[in-house]
């Protein structure tokens, strides 16, 4: 679920060590005992090829079957990386629910997914988690394409309930004949908090029949776990499940507790217990998340260390372990970010664990640029009490470090999984003359959709959005953000900026955030979306902008172009542009903002890159002036919520062709839109209509290809781009 995005893909469980360092990165650490057996049998997890294996152990098997799955992830987490704290601490309940109940007949809906590692072992996958050479024949959440085990693809979160209910509403409805017996719908790792979850109780009490809700409790969300849930929940494990208010009950559903919910033969035991109940029923088991890593190991350690061995005295590799119950405001420790260090407990780091061949890397572009916003607003905390940084707990991937969050104190809130609620809250604050910024990951604001189109821009609301991991990626299918532009830019009286510098998204943000009542504030929500790899790459290297070499004029007053010109130089002269202004939100004002830039200018071809996508225009300018002396015009239109319309009649004089680039979905998306200005804005002199080439995603869902595959499929290469602008002439 959470990325990290997340992507680090914390939220796509998609990142991958390509090539030969992903086949020889720490392969001494898989255990011989659990090597694929090739013949011998001897070892459990080798021999599990469906849950009718699972079913035919002997009781006193089951605790070494755990041990070995236990192992088994431990040294995948080193090699490939993936959600591997909360299947360690599903580790016996997947297998004890296996031992029960029958599937597939007996469906299990897993939530929000992450946690199916384990079940996937079970369910005849288990060389995708042991042969390294196999790591990408599974995606990290479950998927119907892979096995009949598997119910929905869901990478989101809160929605198994919900599901559940549906699954046995037709069974109840079609009677013998539909051929599904149990319906359990497994909820937990944060995700109960989900106001779609809360839902799907309440229709659960009301409809009846048999459903079985296990809740895997483990005191921990992607970071905390925070809201007033909580409180009673923890009563209700410390009483061993008798305390009220029992929230469940409140429902009105049936309620069953396990403490020892790392207890494979306890679990077994609780789960016959409610096999065919007649009624819907909670099982509530209190797991440890990442149980089995030892919280021993340093970053050094991780480089040479064998991949945390379970322990002699421990049947199942749990440890004992102190790390719960922090006194400290964030409920976890003081793990900097998702993807170091984790260990057993409430330990934010183990939510994602990157692979040991990422350790030392640069951050990706979500850390680096949520750390540098962050940065930015952190200094006005103290003059403006209601600025306000909202995560609907997804920080750490986003470079909201601990460390910002515990100096932030108020002005930081994490609401939980809980986009929805994140958005109109931020709504709320901006209504009261607060300046809410919310942030998180572009696949997880599709939940909020409504949100974003009544409480925040129907009520021109303040919000400033941070919109991170936007554009194509190589993530998961249900972590993709190809479709944000298609979403935001369509919102009425929203704004989305799309910059492609760190200069100009620090500018947007101080814009967007400007308090209320400054001049030239914005009148409604605004959208940034947060630059990514693309950008960050080019920053690094500025041999990859090579019309501008990353050096870009202040935002022009007037974008219009003279006529037929052209810029030997690749630069923007200021007689050009015709006046600068300063990018502070105090002097930038709404106009200036939406102005589009003019990099280059020239003749025969303009190339309008948006966002992630701009370095490419600049690219394929400079192979265009190589090849064929062709000075192309190169503009970055810095937004999509708006045409200027400046720019493109000035480019009818001296340009037979407008080209746009976008890394997002091309139906419905950026640049159609130029395409329908000139076809709905034609003039009679045909000259003086340029032709329009379009370049963008196709509408589809993609999982786990290579970005530059898919920039390929797409033809969002320069090769491709150039071919077809020199194909036109």
């Amino acid at each position: 679920m959470r990325s990290a995005s997340g992507n680090g893909f914390d939220s796509s469980d998609s990142f991958a060590v390509s090539g030969a360092a992903e086949r020889t990165a720490r392969l001494h650490d898989i255990p011989p005992s659990i090597t694929p057996s090739h013949g011998d049998d001897s070892h459990l997890l080798s021999r599990i090829a469906s849950p009718a294996d699972v079913k035919a152990l002997a009781p006193n098997e089951l605790a070494e079957l755990c041990r070995e799955i236990r192992t088994t992830l431990l040294a995948y987490g080193h090699q490939h990386g993936g959600h591997i704290g909360s299947n360690l601490g599903m580790v016996e309940a997947t297998v004890a629910l296996h031992r029960v109940f029958d599937s597939p007949r007996d469906r299990i809906v897993f939530d929000v997914s992450h946690q199916s590692y384990v079940h996937k072992m079970l369910t005849g996958r288990t060389a995708a988690y042991l042969d390294p050479d196999r790591f990408s024949e599974v995606t990290g959440f479950t998927n119907p394409d892979e096995s009949k085990h598997d119910q929905f693809v869901l990478g989101h979160t809160g929605t198994s309930i919900s599901l559940a209910c549906g699954l046995a509403k037709t069974r109840d409805m079609e009677g013998p004949n539909s051929g599904i017996g149990n319906v359990i719908a497994v909820i937990g790792d944060g995700s109960l908090s989900s106001g779609v979850a809360f839902e799907g109780l309440n229709n659960a009490a009301e409809q009846g029949g048999n459903l079985i809700i296990v809740f895997n409790d483990n005191e921990m969300s992607i970071a905390g776990d925070f809201g007033g849930m909580y409180g009673p929940l923890a009563r209700l494990r410390a009483s061993g499940g008798t305390a009220q208010p029992n929230l469940f009950n409140a429902f009105g559903l049936d309620y069953r507790y396990v403490e020892a919910g790392n207890d494979v033969s306890a679990l077994v035991a609780a789960f016959e217990e409610v096999r065919d109940i007649d009624h819907p029923v909670v099982v509530h088991i209190h797991t440890l998340k990442g149980a089995g890593y030892d919280g021993e190991e340093t970053h050094a350690d991780r480089q040479t260390a064998s991949a945390s061995p379970v322990s002699l005295d421990s049947p199942t590799g749990v440890h004992p372990t102190d790390n719960v119950n922090h006194s400290e405001p964030w409920h976890s420790d003081h793990c900097n970010l998702s993807d170091h260090e984790p260990h057993e407990g409430q330990c934010e780091a183990s939510h994602w664990q990157n692979p040991d061949a990422a350790i030392g890397k640069p951050d990706d572009p979500r850390k680096h640029y949520g750390k540098m916003a962050m940065a930015a607003l952190e200094p006005r905390f103290a003059a403006e009490p209601g600025l306000v940084v909202i995560s609907p707990a997804t920080p750490g991937s986003n470079g909201i470090t601990h460390e910002f969050r515990e100096r932030a104190g108020a002005h930081y809130v994490d609401t939980g999984i809980t986009e929805s609620h994140a958005v109109a809250y931020a709504a709320g604050i901006a209504r009261a003359g607060g300046t809410p910024v919310v942030a998180t990951t572009a696949s997880f604001f599709q939940r909020a959709y409504d949100q974003f189109f009544q409480e925040m821009s129907l009520n021109r609301s303040r919000v400033t959005v941070l919109d991170f991991l936007g554009g194509l990626s190589g993530s998961d299918n249900t972590h993709s953000g190809a479709y944000d532009v298609t979403m935001f830019s369509n919102i009425p009286g929203a704004t989305m900026l799309v910059p492609t510098s760190a200069r100009d998204y620090l500018a947007d943000l101080a814009w967007a955030t400007a308090p209320a009542g400054s001049a030239d504030a914005p009148a409604g929500p605004v959208v940034i979306r947060v630059p990514g790899e693309a950008i960050l790459t080019a920053e690094r290297d500025a041999t990859l902008l090579p019309v501008t070499g990353g050096q870009i004029a202040d935002r022009p007053q007037s974008t219009s172009l003279p006529v037929s010109v052209s810029s030997a130089s690749g630069g923007i002269s200021a007689a050009t542009v015709r006046g600068t202004v300063s990018v502070t939100a105090q002097h930038a004002g709404v106009r200036h903002m939406l102005d589009w830039r003019v990099n280059q200018t020239g003749s025969h071809a303009a190339i309008i890159g948006l966002g992630n996508a701009y370095p490419l225009a600049e690219q394929t300018a400079a192979a265009l002036s190589a090849d064929y002396g062709i000075t192309a015009t190169v503009i970055d239109p810095r937004q999509c919520t708006s045409l200027d319309s400046d720019v493109l009649e000035s480019l009818r004089d001296g340009h037979q062709q407008v080209i746009t680039l976008e890394d997002g979905q091309l139906e419905g998306g950026w640049g159609e839109k130029v395409t329908a200005y000139y076809a709905n804005h034609h003039v009679s002199d045909g000259s003086r209509n340029p032709h329009v080439l379009n370049f963008g995603a196709t509408k589809e869902f993609t999982d786990r290809v290579p970005l530059g595959e898919l920039n390929e499929r797409y033809g969002l290469t320069v090769e491709q781009v150039t071919e077809a602008i020199t194909r036109c002439f």
